[in-house]
């Protein structure tokens, strides 16, 4: 994709910031309100600091009220250039170019280093990862699409690998590489942060929370979006540490797609946004136990007791690299059917279609009373939702399910059954704080297995969720072995152990993690998050 829009964006970034900047100074009505909101939240952050920053803002704060219009405006155009201009990120082609030639070696050996080294004479060649790292869905289409208006990548979001592993799915895939917003905290890596900033990747601080400095980053975004830069947002907002397919999203980002396509249709010129729903899918999570620990504790509270705490963080990390080391693994990126920015399908013209099928006009959205496109906030927050929705379907129906995520469940659900407790009414910290092995025989579990994937084919046919190319038309018994194979000596502590005929379950909450993939569709025990409607908070 030499032609990809972002290849010029580094002759483009000044005017891009300018236009963000006027954009934001010139929406805000009342200057005071919004730098009083600013001051308050940034003294309130910077409370204990006694820094150049803290002062700044001291001093502001005293002085507003006796600033003049003239003066607040100026102060507000000050910081919305200082914060566009910080937010602003960047792309050098010849980093890119490195990027591709050695991403597969780089890849290859954090999915699977024993094959990549056994292969080093072919390991440069990109096609090498392909055994590994699947990539499906309607790649073509999407690819049409590219040049019909601007796509909006929206992955669920599992691991710190996830930016990586779907780089590399659109490079393999022949599709255009996409801007990003990724933590400012990993800009201090020096080596991460030169790939990031090189890449397209722009800085998102998410210490700062007054709305002048989110009235910045939804402009960026929309800029970016009108202009015809190819975006990539997650919009679960964080991994989902529960370690299921994401049922409620944010949408704040995402939802700059209908104010880009309102504000490039006022102008005569609409620029077409296509939102692309994918998933990305492990053998294994790099992070699940930390994952999982921290999901507990959050929906626990004081109910679940972390036996580590943050000052084992450094050894953590240290465990989490040298598990990557360690790692042979599966993953498959899957992209879901196109959709417009008000959650409508598209077909490969860029034609949005109604749920009846019927071809409709996207300019017929937002249309005023006037019989002219217009912008409405409350309307588009609406759409946004919508669009959410979309997303969170989508995601069901493209999970795709793993040995790992197989094995899981039918563990989870004997430990479940160990306990006398009924999948709809079990306590999972109950369950956590028995300490009980459970033991069951490995032929038994491998026919559970036989019986879930049974039950799963029928919903694959309807397409409402996938089993992976390598668990199809196995056993149950090869399923496990697969599971078994992939979990031995990954995680710090076991997660099934063979003792002769039989299999000890070992680690209930990494058992609990790996099922909840399946929990959306009720195939396993939802104990957390009950079911209901996902709706997208914009």
């Amino acid at each position: 994709m030499a032609d990809a829009p972002i290849f010029g964006f580094n002759h483009a970034k000044t005017a891009i910031v300018e236009e963000v900047v006027q954009r934001v100074a010139g929406g805000i009505k009342d200057p005071l309100l919004s730098l009083n909101d600013a001051a308050y939240l940034e003294l309130k952050r910077l409370a204990h600091s006694h820094g150049q920053e803290a002062q700044e803002w001291r001093s502001l704060a005293r002085e507003l009220g006796r600033m003049t219009d003239a003066e607040l405006r100026a102060k507000l155009e000050e910081l919305a250039r200082h914060y566009a201009w910080d937010v602003a990120g960047n792309f050098d082609k010849r980093v890119y170019k490195m990027v591709t030639r050695l991403g597969a070696p780089v890849l290859g050996g954090l999915m699977a280093p024993r094959a990549t080294l056994r292969g080093l004479p072919h390991a440069f060649d990109m096609t090498a990862l392909d055994g590994r790292v699947h990539v499906q869905g309607p790649r073509e289409t999407i690819r049409r699409l590219s040049e019909k208006g601007t796509l909006v990548f929206t992955p669920t979001h599992l691991s710190n690998l996830d930016s990586v592993v779907f780089g590399f799915a659109l490079e393999r895939a022949g599709l255009p590489p996409a801007t990003y917003g990724a933590g400012k905290n990993l800009f201090t890596n020096p080596v991460l942060s030169f790939f990031m900033h090189n890449l397209g990747a722009y800085r998102v601080d998410r210490r700062l929370r007054h709305a002048l400095y989110k009235d910045v980053l939804k402009a960026y975004s929309s800029v970016l979006i009108e202009r015809g830069y190819h975006s990539l947002f997650f919009p679960g907002g964080t991994r989902c540490r529960s370690g299921g397919v994401e049922r409620k999203l944010k949408l704040g980002l995402a939802g700059t797609g209908v104010e880009a396509f309102s504000r490039t249709a006022a102008k005569g010129k609409p620029q077409k946004v296509f939102f692309i729903p994918s998933t990305i899918n492990y053998l294994l999570t790099l992070e699940a136990e930390t994952l999982i620990d921290d999901h507990l504790a959050e929906e626990g509270k004081h109910r679940y007791i972390i036996e580590d705490d943050e000052s084992t963080r450094v050894s953590r990390i240290a465990s989490f690299m040298q598990k990557l080391l360690g790692l042979d693994a599966a993953c498959v990126i899957r992209f879901g059917q196109p959709l417009d920015c008000f959650g409508n399908a598209v077909d490969d013209e860029g034609t949005s279609h109604d749920a009846r099928g019927r071809p409709v006009d996207m300019t017929s959205y937002i249309m005023g009373r006037d019989d002219k496109p217009c912008r409405d906030n409350a309307r588009d927050a609406q759409y946004t939702r919508e669009l959410g929705d979309a997303i969170c379907a989508s995601f069901k129906k493209d999970t795709v399910l793993m040995a790992t995520h197989l094995t899981a469940t039918v563990a989870f659900d004997k430990i479940l059954r160990s306990t006398g407790s009924a999948p709809g009414r079990a306590d999972i910290y109950a369950m956590l704080r028995q300490r009980d092995d459970v033991v069951v025989p490995r032929a038994q579990l491998a026919e559970d297995i036989d019986r879930l994937v049974a039950k799963i084919r029928p919903m694959e046919d309807r397409g409402e969720i996938v089993l992976s190319a390598a668990v199809k038309g196995c056993s149950g018994e090869a399923i496990l072995a697969d599971a078994l194979r992939a979990f031995a000596g990954y995680h710090t502590s076991e997660v099934i152990v063979p003792r002769g005929p039989d299999l000890v379950l070992a680690d209930t909450r990494l058992l609990f993690y790996y099922q909840n993939r399946l929990a959306a569709h009720g195939l396993s025990a939802d104990l957390i998050a009950p079911k209901r409607t996902a709706r997208a908070a914009a």
